[in-house]
């Protein structure tokens, strides 16, 4: 953390009315520090910004005061919480790589970003199929135990199951967050995201006590991208925010990889979407390490723990092998079994027990693992 004199330049800096990411950054560019643009004369900070920032970087904004004591009270409050400035040596090098990398990072965990490890950014739909929803943990917890660590945004539905996947394994995640480090988004979230910082790290660009606003989470998503050294889609309807990361993974020059799903599933569109714009497909968590070329001598087919192969074999379970990949009606199902109505409706309650199969609206089944 900076000292507190440098942390309230810095805070005063983003603070300052008008003063956005890219007029700080040229201001930086021309006097070096915060410090150093506030030390300068009117006449030389027009030379860089208009005239009416010039003039509005010579008043301290009036919330400086109260968020430098937040984020000081913040810091003291726990342990492994850390503000790095832009240039500090614990900054990630993989944020100084993007156009416009935050000008202050807040982290919470164990987990330091400046380390070498291999990376993933996972990311999909808010709202996905009890399939993708596995699909997700089980890909994670793969990566984990190859000791990849898996970057996601700590949202509802496909990041929430990447997150516990990769805790699942015995490597780590990061959570790229939309709000300050004192808030969790959603909060039901708030155990899951206590959990990720005892094991790994969460990461913020937004001051403490900043709530969650929906302009945010789509900004957050460049450092998700960034901070993976690819993207993974798992399940995505055609407006999803797993877009925006995927076009920004490919702007910072990362490979983008998607998993198929049901053509008559709107959140496989956006999947779809991606391979026809040439994302690798992938079917596997080896299709993602072979092309990444992560693979070593430890492979994941052959270990006895790996979450993609736990699921039972399609010849050793006919209904399994009945339900396909799309979802499916009883009739359908009676159709293709030949089993009666209670006994097909007793094996479904099993396997939905069993986490293989899930219940979905208007009377729908649908596998949940991949067999």
């Amino acid at each position: 953390m900076p000292p507190p004199d440098e942390l309230a330049a810095w805070l005063r800096l983003l603070l300052t009315p008008g003063a956005g990411p890219e007029a700080a950054r040229r201001l930086l560019a021309a006097f070096g520090s915060p410090q150093a643009v506030f030390d300068q004369g009117s006449a030389a900070l027009r030379q860089v910004v208009p005239a009416a920032l010039a003039a509005a970087l010579k008043t301290a904004p009036p919330q400086l005061e109260g968020q430098l004591a937040a984020t000081t009270a913040w810091q003291a409050g726990g342990a492994n919480r850390e503000v790095l400035a832009l240039g500090d040596p614990g900054y990630p090098a993989a944020l100084l790589a993007i156009e416009d990398p935050p000008l202050l990072l807040y982290t919470m965990g164990t987990l330091k970003l400046d380390a070498p490890a291999p990376a993933l950014a996972m990311v999909g739909s808010r709202n996905p199929t009890p399939q993708g929803a596995s699909n997700a943990r089980a890909f994670a917890r793969s990566f984990s135990e190859r000791g990849i660590t898996v970057v996601s945004g700590l949202a509802l539905g496909i990041d929430a199951a990447a997150h516990e996947g990769a805790l699942a394994g015995p490597g780590s995640t990061v959570a790229v967050v939309g709000t300050g480090l004192d808030r969790v988004y959603p909060k039901q979230h708030l155990e899951l995201a206590h959990r990720i910082a005892e094991r790994g790290l969460i990461v913020s660009e937004f001051a403490i006590g900043t709530p969650a606003m929906a302009h945010h989470f789509p900004r957050r998503n460049r450092l998700i991208a960034a901070l993976g050294d690819g993207t993974l889609v798992v399940e995505a309807a055609l407006q999803s925010g797993s877009l925006i990361t995927a076009r920004l993974a490919t702007e910072q020059g990362k490979d983008v990889f998607a998993v198929p799903g049901s053509i008559h599933s709107a959140q496989s569109r956006g999947c779809h979407a991606l391979i026809r714009q040439g994302a690798k497909l992938v079917e596997s968590a080896q299709d993602v390490l072979e092309e990444l070329r992560w693979n070593d001598s430890k492979s994941i087919a052959n270990n006895p723990d790996s979450a993609l192969t736990s699921g039972q074999n399609d010849s050793e379970n006919a209904l399994l092998e009945a339900l396909g990949h799309d979802p499916v009606g009883l009739d359908a199902l009676q159709a293709r079994t030949g089993l009666p109505t209670d006994a097909l409706l007793a094996r479904l309650l099993e396997l939905e027990l069993a986490g293989q199969v899930g219940r979905l609206p208007g009377g729908l089944f649908q596998r949940t693992v991949s067999v």
